[in-house]
């Protein structure tokens, strides 16, 4: 015979459960833990240089605005940092056939590069490629079944790449904006920028140049 417990015993037994549950999540968070697709990015902002028709692109930046922590930019000038994909390749390859010489199984492939960079086109983190693979079982008695699988394997190719990018543009570490010690050259303004560098492009030139022997590509100003 069951006993049901009184409601002013069930309360205390709803607030010690609620507890526990909280307990659990702060110590989860402590170990550094996070549900998937909440993701902290170290970038204030970020541009990505993505068609608006991109199925990824329109997944990345719905996942970059529910971080909450980093600002998608409308511009490359005014972005701490850009994602720049590469070209994306799908494959379909073959695993086996038939005695009959039929395809029967399948394997999807899709490799997707990618950088992030500063506004001067220098890398925040080492290039990478994200490769995702899906097994496919064919049917030619049932293509019409299998054509609406294969879309469906690829799409969650597709979702799979967007959490593994967010995971990487998390790990990622953004570079100083000066290096220590650097100053800015007499005569010019300094300019924040998102790069180890202190002098500006033609000046960098200059200098290898210089140390090379050959002759700099513009007229050195008097001090």
């Amino acid at each position: 015979m069951r006993l049901a417990l009184p409601p002013i015993l069930r309360a205390p037994a709803r607030v010690a459960t609620r507890a526990l549950f909280l307990a659990m999540l702060t110590l989860l968070a402590a170990c550094g833990f996070q549900l998937r697709g909440s993701y902290s990015l170290p970038y204030e902002s970020i541009y990505l240089a993505m068609p608006e028709y991109s199925v990824v692109g329109a997944d990345l930046r719905r996942a970059i605005r529910s971080s909450a922590t980093t600002r998608l930019a409308l511009v490359p000038s005014g972005a701490q940092a850009i994602f720049q994909p590469g070209t994306e390749y799908r494959d379909r390859i073959i695993l086996s056939v038939s005695g009959t010489g039929r395809v029967s199984e399948l394997r999807l492939r899709y490799l997707y590069p990618y950088r992030v960079v500063d506004a001067k086109g220098r890398d925040l983190v080492t290039p990478g490629t994200i490769e995702l693979v899906r097994d496919l079982t064919y049917d030619d008695s049932n293509v019409l079944a299998k054509q609406q699988e294969e879309v469906l394997l690829w799409r969650d190719m597709e979702n799979d790449l967007v959490h593994q990018l967010m995971r990487r543009l998390a790990a990622g570490k953004p570079v100083p904006a000066v290096e220590p010690g650097a100053s800015a050259q007499p005569g010019e303004a300094a300019v924040p920028v998102q790069a180890v560098d202190a002098v500006d492009a033609v000046d960098a030139v200059d200098a290898v140049d210089a140390v090379n022997g050959a002759t700099p590509a513009k007229p050195v100003l008097a001090r």
